[in-house]
């Protein structure tokens, strides 16, 4: 009898054990896993920013330039990223509270992003735009915003430009999760104009939305990057996975794929600082 009791104590405490482990390991970034397990990394993304990040409607994949980059980096260097999709606004907050590894969401470099992350060196180049709709010919150029209501993604460059030029902005800049509602808002005449990323703007009218058109570039310059909390040991590793995907011609082969060209001979690898 007691040899029966002390085995039940034994299950009883090993189940108790299983249990308090299934309920602690649910999102434990940089798990380093079992012996034959890669290290496993969470990275945030806004998964509605076409063509960079985005889901298949026919498929219901995650795809997009950014995801088939991070997916051939995890393999050249040897770890395993899961991408959690987050609205774009809590990026840095979820990365400075670590609740992520690390992000690749089509951000742009910047000195007031730098005082909370680490940036990997760049891995691609943008410009802001001007959509309008097919049929308005008052808006011309990025000069004619100032009174005009403009609609931006929360927190991105794009909501900093139309800012600047507004002469009203918290009343005349909408900000919304998805650059899609964005969008969804100048065609349905709730706002004059979206100000975004050049690619994104460009990307959403070649998929047949010729209700709308880009009337201005403004040639702001701007590198994104892959982002970290301070002092991560992955943005070394990182960077060298990119000079990788660059001299094994994986990164040119992405890249054309999504844009259709090549990309300038100084991405990825051009300083972030």
């Amino acid at each position: 009898m007691k040899k029966t009791i002390r085995i039940t104590f034994t299950l009883l405490a090993v189940l108790s054990l299983m249990l308090f482990a299934v309920g602690c390991g649910g999102s434990q970034q940089g798990d380093k896993g079992g012996a034959d397990s890669p290290e496993k990394y969470v990275f945030a993304s806004e998964t509605s920013f076409a063509p960079f990040e985005y889901v298949d409607s026919k498929t219901g994949d995650t795809t997009g330039f950014d995801i088939e980059l991070v997916e051939a980096l995890a393999e050249v260097i040897g770890v395993e990223i899961e991408v959690r999709n987050m609205n774009f606004d809590g990026i840095v907050g979820a990365i400075e509270s670590r609740n992520v590894d690390g992000a690749i969401s089509a951000m742009t470099i910047s000195e007031k992003r730098a005082k909370s992350v680490d940036f990997s060196t760049t891995y691609y180049r943008s410009d802001q735009s001007v959509a309008v709709r097919a049929d308005n010919e008052e808006i011309t150029s990025f000069d004619d915003l100032a009174d005009k209501k403009m609609g931006c993604q929360l927190g991105t460059t794009g909501e900093m430009l139309a800012r600047e030029v507004s002469n009203d902005p918290d009343k005349n800049v909408v900000g919304y999760d998805m650059i899609n509602d964005a969008f969804m808002s100048l065609n349905n005449k709730s706002v004059d104009a979206v100000v975004n990323d050049f690619p994104v703007n460009y990307y959403y009218i070649q998929q047949g939305n010729d209700n709308v058109k880009i009337v201005d570039v403004v040639e702001t310059e701007e590198y994104y990057g892959m982002a970290f909390p301070k002092g991560s040991e992955l943005v070394e590793r990182v960077n060298e996975g990119l000079a990788t995907l660059k001299d094994n011609g994986k990164y040119d082969e992405i890249y054309e794929k999504w844009f259709g060209e090549a990309p300038p001979e100084y991405l990825p690898g051009y300083p972030s600082e």
